[in-house]
Parts: structure tokens; C-alpha cells; sequence
């Protein structure tokens, strides 16, 4: 299965990106990198830039149907130059919409409070978006890893780089269910 990590061009936490991307890679799926530009994205270390990434596919030009599942890193400059691209937020938009699972983590729901897809739905985050999904109709709690299936599809989110190991076992496990593959 090919799943989509979404990622601004600049901003992404790296660790937020690499463990997730090896998590994946380990269970044979294809971790495929998407951004709003094509090129490079440069990840950071909290403030600090780190690594620069390849990008494997603009998301002007993939869709969710592509696509078994959708991971979203964090990092607070990531997810807040996305929510700001039409398409980026779109994209997002689509997995819910098509039923797909998403999985996200630290500020990465800003993302999915701009698409509009957490009303009724419990999550968790870094705690300074507690507001944020509550005022888009969403439940925030306080836990390493949350798994909401109530709606079209399974959210799975976390709150913090610490958590890392059990959001990925999450995630893997919760994709895993799913067996869908991309057309």
C-alpha cells in the first residue's frame, strides 16, 4: 500500500516525518513523500533546520485514490503553511471523504481543523491546539495515542515526539486493518 506523508516545504519536525516514514517501510507499504512544491522540503529540529527531503509527488497532482492511508507530521511552521494551501487542505479534505485512514500528530490537526473534519470526532494533540478543536467540533484529550472511529474513517493522532513509538505501532496497526490498497 502507498501512503501519503504530507509535508510543507519547510518546517516539518523530522523526527515527526523519519520514524513515522520507517515505521512504514518496515511493514513493506511505500512511504510516498507529498508537498505543496516540488523540489526538496526541509525538515527541522524544533528551530533548528535538519535534513532536506526529495519529494516524490506535488499534491496538485496525486489525490487521495492514490493512496491507501495519510500520515501527517507535525512541527508548528508544517502544518500551518499547509492549512493556508487550498490543495494541501483539499488533499486531507479527500481521505476523510473517501474513508481512508489519517493519522497525525503533535500540531499536525491544524491541518484537519482547516479541512473541517473533526466534528464529533476525539483526538489528541500538542496542547496548545486544545481550542482550536474544540472550536472546530472536535473532542481534545490528553493521551499519548487516540484511535476515533466515529466517522468516515479511523483517526489515529498523537500528541508529541515523545509518544513516537506507540503513535507508529498505532497507525501500522490501525492501516493494517484497513487492506485498502490504492487505484
Amino acid at each position: 500500500m502507498r501512503i501519503a506523508f504530507l509535508v510543507a516545504p519547510e518546517g516539518v519536525e523530522q523526527v515527526e516525518l523519519t520514524a513515522p516514514w520507517e515505521a512504514v517501510t518496515e511493514t513493506g507499504d511505500i512511504p510516498v513523500l507529498v508537498s505543496t512544491e516540488p523540489g526538496r522540503i526541509q525538515a527541522f529540529d524544533h528551530l533548528d533546520k535538519a535534513d532536506a527531503f526529495p519529494v516524490d509527488a506535488v499534491v496538485g497532482d496525486v489525490t487521495a485514490r492514490d493512496f491507501g492511508a495519510l500520515v501527517l507530521p507535525g512541527g508548528v511552521a508544517n502544518p500551518d503553511s499547509l492549512r493556508m494551501n487550498d490543495a494541501a487542505v483539499a488533499f486531507v479534505k479527500e481521505f476523510f471523504e473517501q474513508g481512508l485512514p489519517v493519522a497525525a500528530i503533535c500540531h499536525a490537526p491544524w491541518t484537519l481543523v482547516e479541512a473541517d473534519v473533526l466534528r464529533g470526532r476525539t483526538l489528541t494533540s500538542w496542547p496548545s491546539l486544545r481550542t482550536d478543536i474544540r472550536n472546530a467540533g472536535g473532542t481534545h484529550v490528553d493521551e499519548p495515542v487516540r484511535i476515533c472511529d466515529a466517522g468516515p474513517n479511523v483517526l489515529i493522532t498523537s500528541r508529541k515526539p515523545d509518544d513516537l513509538p506507540e503513535f507508529c505501532n498505532a497507525f501500522v496497526t490501525e492501516f493494517a486493518k484497513t487492506g485498502v490498497t490504492a487505484s
